[in-house]
């Protein structure tokens, strides 16, 4: 930890940098794949640039890609109290239980144990329904506790009162395009509340020619919440504490990995939730199956066991995103690339162009 000290990779302002606003952006390109690519190669410090639509020609063959399989939920809801009738905009963070889950409420000081919130579908659908959700606790970091009763299928009600959860720097109003552009064309299992950003660059027939090279794929699941976004506010990384997500890696999966392993293929981490699940899963360098929490916070001198290539977005700054692949491809080689990328023009954040880190 004292090489980490004096180089700074443990001081929060070493994660850093000014982004333009114009770019950031605002609306997903017309074709996923077309998004521009960063490859970073870690042993040469090379930089190339390309679109993702290229990426066979750097993935390492018969490479396998890990891709996380989480749906994004309609999480934004807007609804009213039951008694005053006055405005509440809840948003969905974790299930904690059968009908229970963690939540944002805007605006919060008012709001009380008990107190009821009802959440009435879209108007432009003919049929009248109401979701109601009964306030049980506030938590130690301002978030509240909210108990919702309905009868069926609770995420079919969310579909019917609830709005795709676009993070605040995308500045306007969500669109139905939003409804299949801020998924991954392979998000099957719901829970999350933000897109695993680094698969929205995937389609059905870039995965058939990645195929072709001999590269193959493998699903797990991490339901992103919204920790894994909120920016650090501990000056010295050793005093954050991550929230914690929710993960699976099945049986199959986890064979599939291992299998890939002992022949020597490389595996490749599509996004930082399926970074994270892999190192939490990790035993001896091999994948154990598992399901169930992690709050795994990878920094710069971590020591990765299991991937060895990453696709990604590109982070916002003093986030523990940049932070993992600080870790992974060297804080000071991954700033760098970032000031390459706003110069050449690039793209930032959930809609935005991606890197291949080797």
């Amino acid at each position: 930890m004292e090489k980490l000290k004096e180089t700074g990779d443990l001081l929060l302002d070493s994660y850093d940098y000014v982004l333009p606003e114009n770019q950031i952006a605002q609306y997903p390109l017309e074709n996923r794949d077309q998004s521009r690519l960063l490859v970073l190669d870690r042993k040469t410090r090379d930089y190339h640039h390309t679109t993702f639509d290229q990426i066979g020609h750097f993935l390492p063959r018969n490479s396998l890609l890990v891709t996380n399989n989480t749906k994004v939920i309609p999480a934004r809801l807007i609804g009213y109290k039951a008694r005053t009738k006055g405005k509440v905009e809840v948003f969905l963070l974790q299930q904690k239980a059968s009908r229970i889950w963690e939540v944002l409420m805007k605006p919060g000081r008012r709001i009380r144990s008990k107190m009821q919130i009802v959440f009435e579908n879209h108007p432009d659908n003919q049929s009248e329904f109401q979701l109601v959700g009964t306030v049980v606790a506030k938590t130690d970091i301002g978030s509240f506790v909210i108990r919702f009763d309905y009868d069926g299928d609770f995420f079919d009600c969310l579909h019917r009162v609830g709005q795709t959860p676009l993070p605040p720097y995308i500045k306007r109003p969500t669109s139905q395009k939003d409804l299949s552009r801020y998924q991954c064309v392979y998000a099957k299992k719901q829970g999350a509340v933000a897109a695993p950003t680094a698969g929205l660059h995937f389609t059905p027939s870039l995965f058939g020619r990645l195929e072709s090279l001999g590269i193959r794929n493998t699903e797990l699941t991490l339901h992103v919440g919204l920790g894994t976004f909120q920016p650090v506010k501990a000056n010295n990384l050793l005093d954050h504490k991550m929230h914690t997500e929710f993960f699976e890696i099945s049986p199959q999966t986890a064979d599939s990995i291992n299998q890939a392993k002992k022949i020597g293929q490389k595996i490749v981490a599509v996004g930082t939730t399926s970074v994270r699940s892999l190192e939490s899963s990790a035993k001896d360098g091999w994948i154990q199956p598992q399901r169930g929490e992690t709050d795994i916070f990878i920094y710069p001198g971590y020591q990765f066991e299991v991937v060895d290539a990453l696709i990604t977005n590109f982070h916002l700054p003093k986030s523990t995103l940049i932070m993992l692949v600080s870790a992974f491809a060297d804080r000071q080689f991954v700033m760098d690339a970032y000031r390459q990328a706003i110069a050449a023009g690039y793209r930032f954040y959930s809609y935005g162009d991606a890197m291949l880190i080797l």
